[in-house]
C-alpha cells in the first residue's frame, strides 16, 4: 500500500515538470533582435531594450525563414530589420527558424 502511495505521489509531482520540458522541446527558445549583418551562413543581431548585446548564429540550410509571412532566403535579410530566432531548446547554436520584418510593423500581421 505504500509503495502505490509513493508511486502516486511520485506520478502526480513529475507529470507536469515533463509535461513542461516536452513543451519546451517542441517550441524552442526565441529571441527579437534586429539584424546587423548576414555574411553566407551567418547571421548577426542584437537584442533590443536594455539588451544590446549582438548575437552570431549560424544558420543551417534547412531553417525555416520568413520575411513580413512570406518563405525568403537568409541572403533577403538586411541589417535594422527587427526579427525573431527560434532555436532548438537547450541549444542555442542551433536555429531552427527565422521571421523577420520589412513592411510589416509586428509579427502578427506577418502571419
Amino acid at each position: 500500500m505504500r509503495l502505490i502511495l509513493a508511486l502516486s505521489v511520485l506520478a502526480l509531482v513529475a507529470a507536469p515538470i515533463l509535461a513542461q520540458q516536452d513543451s519546451a522541446n517542441a517550441t524552442g527558445n526565441t529571441h527579437e533582435g534586429i539584424v546587423v549583418s548576414v555574411s553566407g551562413d551567418k547571421l548577426v543581431c542584437k537584442g533590443t531594450g536594455l539588451d544590446t548585446t549582438e548575437h552570431t548564429f549560424t544558420v543551417p540550410t534547412d531553417a525555416t525563414i520568413m520575411l513580413d509571412g512570406k518563405t525568403a532566403m537568409l541572403s533577403d535579410l538586411k541589417p535594422g530589420q527587427k526579427i525573431r530566432v527560434t532555436n532548438k531548446a537547450g541549444d542555442r547554436t542551433q536555429v531552427t527558424k527565422i521571421e523577420a520584418l520589412d513592411k510589416n510593423t509586428d509579427f502578427d500581421r506577418s502571419r
